[in-house]
C-alpha cells in the first residue's frame, strides 16, 4: 500500500459551500486569507534573518551561519498557508463579510 503524503487530504466539496453558501466564494475567501498567512509568515521570517544581516558586500567573508540555516529550514518544514487557510476555514475560525448583503441599518451606523 502506498504511503499517502499529509499534505493531499480529500477533501467534501459541501463542507467549502457550508459557510458561505457557494464554493467559488469560499475559496475566494481561502485564497486571501492564505495570502493573509503568507505575508505574515514571510515577515517574521525577514525579521528573523535580519539580525545575521551583514553590510559587508564581498563574497568571501559571506559565512554560514548555523543559526540562520537552522531557522530557515523551520520555516521550510511548517505547513503551507493554504494548508493552514483551509483548516482555519473549515473549523469556522475565518469571518467572512459579505459587503453586497448589508443591510440599511449597516450602511446608515
Amino acid at each position: 500500500m502506498a504511503v499517502v503524503p499529509s499534505s493531499i487530504v480529500t477533501r467534501n466539496m459541501a463542507d467549502f459551500a457550508e459557510q458561505t453558501g457557494n464554493v467559488y466564494m469560499s475559496v475566494a475567501v481561502i485564497s486571501k486569507r492564505a495570502n493573509q498567512i503568507s505575508v505574515k509568515l514571510k515577515e517574521e521570517l525577514n525579521s528573523k534573518l535580519a539580525e545575521f544581516a551583514t553590510t559587508v558586500d564581498n563574497l568571501e567573508e559571506v559565512f554560514e551561519n548555523r543559526e540562520q540555516i537552522e531557522i530557515s529550514k523551520y520555516y521550510e518544514r511548517l505547513p503551507k498557508p493554504t494548508s493552514l487557510a483551509v483548516e482555519e476555514f473549515l473549523e469556522g475560525k475565518v469571518y467572512v463579510r459579505k459587503p453586497d448583503e448589508e443591510t440599511e441599518e449597516d450602511i446608515n451606523l
